[in-house]
């Protein structure tokens, strides 16, 4: 039956998020293939299973390379390329800190300080070493490991796009839990209001064939001694990210490039982060801030609706 909007909508629980796929007409099949893609995805780049490609490598971090699939390589490649920026929030080798922290999982405790500046040196995207000929990724040295976390959403996303796209989908909207794809015009993507329950928005923006994606603070934290600590760790300090900013979205051809994006805004904050992207007039970002403003970098490829009379919308000149 369709939803009372006109759509038929899939659902599935993958990746540890709910996973909806939003089509124009019904297609069972379509919708079974969708999320074995995924989930073939799901199982090349987890590292929250034992027998993953990526997880190979992390255990044989400081001894030998590890050839990996084609697609394993080129989205590590895409990461430490990410990684090297200068100055880059975004981190392929932050697994060891992601580790100890254990944000959303329990026994998430704030490290002690000396245990953290000795997992920084395992952290070096650098020491992630690239064999193009053998198709081989080693990490120079033990106790290293890699987590594409902050990336493999966006790049499973495009995939399933293209996937849709081969199959004749005009019209629809994959939903990975903070990775939106849509194809087709004129779909209402909603902004969630940080740390609000239920379905709270602070808004909403108009969008077609685009990706939006969201990375928030408000995702996955724990509190100790009256402070917050959330799951968007700043590579050089081994401690959450702290600045203005709640959440930051990125609207973009590719959702792979929003996974990129959304953690290299994160590090830069409000004024660097728009300053960068003039530079790339492809990707676009709204910043929801702690003092609850929503900024828009510029709006060329979306329309922005403010939901919530406890934001204020301003300008990014602001």
């Amino acid at each position: 039956m369709p939803h009372n909007d006109g759509h038929w909508h899939y659902a599935a629980v993958l990746m540890g998020s709910p996973v909806r796929l939003t089509l124009a007409k019904p297609r069972e099949a379509l919708a079974a293939s969708v999320f074995r893609l995924i989930k073939q995805y799901e199982d090349l780049l987890t590292v929250n299973r034992a027998d993953s490609q990526v997880m190979a490598i992390n255990h044989a971090a400081g001894h030998h390379p590890v050839a990996v699939s084609r697609p394993v390589f080129e989205l590590i490649r895409r990461a430490r390329a990410a990684s090297l920026l200068p100055d880059s929030a975004f981190n392929l080798a932050i697994g060891p800190l992601v580790k100890r922290w254990r944000i959303g999982f329990r026994g998430d405790s704030v490290p002690p300080a000396h245990e953290l500046s000795a997992l920084l040196p395992l952290t070096r995207p650098d020491a992630v070493l690239l064999d193009e000929a053998a198709g081989s990724v080693m990490l120079a040295r033990p106790g290293m490991e890699i987590d594409l976390g902050a990336i493999a959403k966006g790049y499973i996303a495009d995939r399933v796009r293209d996937f849709l796209r081969r199959e004749g989908v005009v019209r629809g909207v994959i939903n990975l839990g903070g990775n939106v794809q849509t194809l087709g015009s004129g779909w209402s993507i909603g902004l969630k209001r940080p740390f609000a329950g239920g379905d709270a928005l602070v808004g909403a923006l108009e969008v077609g064939d685009r990706s939006v994606v969201t990375s928030g603070t408000y995702e996955r934290y724990f509190e100790q001694d009256g402070q917050r600590y959330h799951h968007i760790l700043d590579p050089r300090t081994g401690y959450p990210l702290d600045n203005e900013l709640d959440s930051v979205t990125i609207i973009s051809a590719d959702s792979i490039d929003g996974d990129i994006w959304t953690t290299l805004i994160y590090g830069m904050g409000v004024s660097q982060g728009c300053a960068a992207l003039r530079e790339r007039p492809d990707i676009e970002a709204i910043f929801v801030t702690r003092d609850r403003r929503v900024i828009l970098s510029s709006s060329r490829q979306f329309r922005f609706r403010l939901l919530d009379d406890d934001y204020r919308l301003t300008d990014s000149t602001a």
